[in-house]
């Protein structure tokens, strides 16, 4: 069974990207334009890891990675999330670990770095 990565971003271009080379590494892929979306999706099905943009409309990435992390299914709160950030120096790395992200990657993304990560996430 192929692991279950939710792209939570709103630029097609990354996202698409993202898809293109995650289904290469046999990865089965999600797509959210926004926060609610992804609480949504969270909530119908099961996901393995959240490649999460901060800047999204609606609900942003910290706002969602809290939201996830509070709830109240142990599996939901426990989803491995990665940060996607163009500005990463705006942020420090505890911002991101108070939000309740595992880890994060700055914008442009490295892609090797990315399927690396996810990897680590989901052995």
């Amino acid at each position: 069974m192929s692991k279950k990565i939710l792209i939570a971003e709103d630029s097609s271009v990354i996202q698409n990207l993202s898809k293109k080379i995650l289904e290469n590494q046999n990865y089965m892929i999600l797509s959210a334009k926004n926060g609610k979306e992804v609480i949504a999706l969270l909530n119908k099905e099961p996901i393995d890891l959240i490649l999460m943009d901060i800047n999204m409309p609606q609900m942003d990435g910290m706002t969602c990675a809290r939201e996830i992390r509070k709830s109240a299914d142990p599996v939901i709160a426990k989803v491995p999330i990665i940060a996607i950030t163009g500005n990463a120096r705006n942020y420090s790395e505890s911002d991101f670990t108070d939000a309740g992200f595992n880890d994060f990657l700055p914008k442009p993304l490295d892609f090797d770095k990315l399927v690396e990560l996810v990897k680590t996430y989901i052995a």
